[in-house]
């Protein structure tokens, strides 16, 4: 059995990347390559939100959604093929029945690109099973740390916490010319806040970003994106720190930050 796992924070950009191999995609293949092997994955992903209850996906083959349009063809006939782990969603709902949150399996629903874009370079035979959670609605920042202190002792038993999203991600702004050079300075100077507050570990802060943060409004101008660095945050334990694996922009103001907790 796997000793305690990190948790990890990865911002997956456009759903592109997965067809690329550059240097997101390969960090995520070296870090994959480097853990003990986990005996599953935990997913919170931007792309799975729900009203009250918690959704958790249940079933034993999930499908591999392809929840976006207007891309090439090769990108939707990627498959994920996946096993899920219905005894494992059922412990993770009855940790949130005990901690006072409602959940419910979820037998049909699949994987999302936010899931499985970045295990496509993070396990790519898709040997390990995966279970996703969904991120409440409505929430707050404190509902999302909850979700993970909930999380947070499967890290005990070789499970790896993956909170899928984006530092800042607001497409109404983005630049597409993608040009790596070309970064707009409201972002870097977010993406250089956020940097510097995970280094501090000042969750105090990063939970207070729409007040404190510059240019907050504009990196994350709707939150779910953003909230599964709380999930990620909340799952440690004091004297964890943040390690950076890999940051960079596409697009012009896509941060790629990304980071371990553990």
């Amino acid at each position: 059995m796997p000793g305690r796992l990190p948790a990890l924070f990865v911002s997956h950009g456009s759903p592109m990347v997965a067809l690329e191999n550059e240097g997101w995609g390969q960090r995520l293949k070296q870090l994959g390559a480097s853990l003990e092997r986990p005996q599953a994955v935990v997913v919170v992903s931007a792309h799975f939100e729900s009203p009250s209850p918690l959704r958790i996906t249940a079933s034993q083959a999930p499908e591999t959604i392809h929840d976006f349009s207007g891309f090439p063809p090769e990108l939707h006939r990627i498959q994920y093929v996946a096993r899920g782990d219905p005894e494992l969603a059922a412990r993770i709902r009855n940790l949130f029945g005990r901690s006072g949150l409602s959940a419910s399996l979820d037998m049909r629903r699949g994987l999302d690109h936010g899931a499985w874009v970045p295990l496509r370079f993070l396990f790519p035979r898709a040997d390990v099973p995966v279970v996703e959670v969904s991120l409440p609605v409505p929430r707050r920042p404190e509902d999302a740390l909850k979700i993970g202190a909930v999380l947070g002792p499967l890290r005990n038993d070789g499970v790896l916490l993956l909170g899928s999203g984006g530092m800042v991600h607001n497409l109404r702004r983005m630049d597409a010319a993608d040009d790596p050079a070309r970064v707009a300075s409201w972002a870097r100077a977010f993406d250089d806040w956020m940097a510097a507050r995970l280094e501090a570990m000042d969750v105090p802060a990063i939970l207070a970003y729409r007040e404190q943060a510059p240019s907050a409004d504009s990196a994350a101008p709707t939150s779910d994106h953003f909230d599964p660095i709380f999930v990620v945050l909340g799952s440690a334990v004091p004297g964890e720190r943040v390690q950076t694996l890999h940051e960079g922009f596409r697009y012009g103001s896509l941060s790629m930050r990304s980071f371990a907790v553990g």
